[in-house]
């Protein structure tokens, strides 16, 4: 199945799972909106949206970077509307945009809390809510969003329980929205990795580099995204995916080619996954 023609809008595209995303998308020919914060060159973080923009491009594909706050829901309704104006509708909505702090109650403070519900669940809500005008005119609407199964083991609440919350969010509105929308034929789904991925977000919070060479590279849930977003007629919804397990059932038993350092250890299974 190809993207074609078909006009993704992904947040937090500058980098990372966001931008793998992107250019996979690209290289069918479809048409990519860049919404990130990241317009200027960060001295510790690679890409902006323009650079993006610029590799989209390069790969095939059609380019739209527009800098959003996605906490910012009047900026978001304009960034869709100019989307949609620009490339003459919209046809997924890729909710990727994160913020992490795995820090327990009692020394997390309030005000990164409010950033990551901001960002992590209420942009689900605010974004979706923006995009669904026009998801509801493609022939195909999805919305993807970038969080995990809902494990309620204790151990994932005792360490983070703040930012577990605010992740968990995401997909119970990926359940919520997928029946919402069933009426019309949006598929809601979200997705997460079974190991670590090799992105900034990991080697910041980590404080080094050192455990990508036991992760994988964005590679894979790009592949894992394409697969659900170019699915058809709500084949896949209302599911809250693990990128191996999707991409097995669409036949790929080869998972080394993800691997970030082919001579690292064993890979360390993502959060939330058991």
């Amino acid at each position: 199945m190809s993207l074609s023609a078909k006009t993704l809008f992904i947040t937090g595209a500058s980098r990372g799972i966001g931008r793998e995303i992107a250019l996979k998308a690209a290289a069918d020919g479809a048409n990519i909106v860049i919404a990130a914060k990241s317009a200027e060159p960060h001295p510790k973080l690679e890409g902006t949206i323009f650079s993006v923009a610029a590799e989209v491009e390069a790969a095939g594909g059609k380019a739209l970077a527009l800098q959003l706050d996605v906490r910012d829901e009047q900026a978001v309704a304009a960034a869709m509307a100019q989307a949609a104006e620009h490339f003459g509708g919209i046809d997924a909505l890729v909710n990727n945009a994160g913020a992490i702090k795995l820090v327990g109650v009692e020394k997390l403070e309030p005000k990164r809390f409010d950033l990551m519900y901001q960002i992590n669940t209420r942009a689900v809500m605010v974004c979706s809510q923006a995009a669904l005008p026009y998801l509801k005119q493609s022939a195909n609407g999805h919305i993807l969003n970038l969080s995990p199964p809902l494990n309620l083991d204790a151990k994932w609440f005792a360490q983070h329980g703040p930012y577990t919350v605010t992740k968990y969010g995401m997909s119970m509105l990926s359940l919520g929205m997928s029946e919402e929308f069933k009426k019309y034929g949006i598929s809601v789904n979200s997705l997460w990795p079974k190991t670590m991925i090799a992105t900034a977000a990991i080697e910041f919070e980590l404080g080094s580099r050192d455990a990508f060479k036991r992760a994988r590279t964005p590679a894979i849930m790009a592949d894992a995204a394409h697969a659900i977003l170019s699915s058809e007629g709500r084949s896949i919804t209302g599911r809250l995916l693990i990128d191996e397990d999707i991409l097995r059932e669409r036949g790929v038993n080869d998972f080394e080619q993800y691997r970030f350092d082919p001579a690292g250890g064993s890979l360390v299974p993502d959060l939330f996954v058991d």
